[in-house]
């Protein structure tokens, strides 16, 4: 399906913190990015140590999510609502997602 993203889902340990709810973290940029390939890596080594499913998307080839994020990429949402752009803290992602 053309506009369709993967939702990546890792399998991964949970905290003593983590609550059982769903959470989808999505990170959104464009190819050939340097600080969306750092972003990457961030969102997968903490999506994946606590199980949490995450998607990415690719502003070029979403109009709107171009002119919402183009300055600001990468841009990761957490269950819908911005979390950070341009360098992801990781330690920052993984308290916003076990709180």
């Amino acid at each position: 399906m053309a506009g369709m993203s993967p939702i990546f889902r890792r399998s991964g340990r949970r905290t003593e913190n983590s609550e059982p709810r769903e959470r989808l973290v999505t990170l959104i940029g464009k190819p050939d990015c340097h600080l969306c390939e750092d972003a990457q890596d961030v969102v997968e080594r903490v999506c994946g140590d606590l199980g949490v499913p995450w998607e990415k998307k690719d502003i070029t080839q979403d109009e709107e999510l171009h002119r919402a994020y183009w300055e600001e990429i990468p841009v990761v949402l957490v269950d819908g609502a911005q979390h950070t752009f341009w360098r992801v803290d990781e330690e920052r992602l993984r308290r916003a997602l076990t709180s």
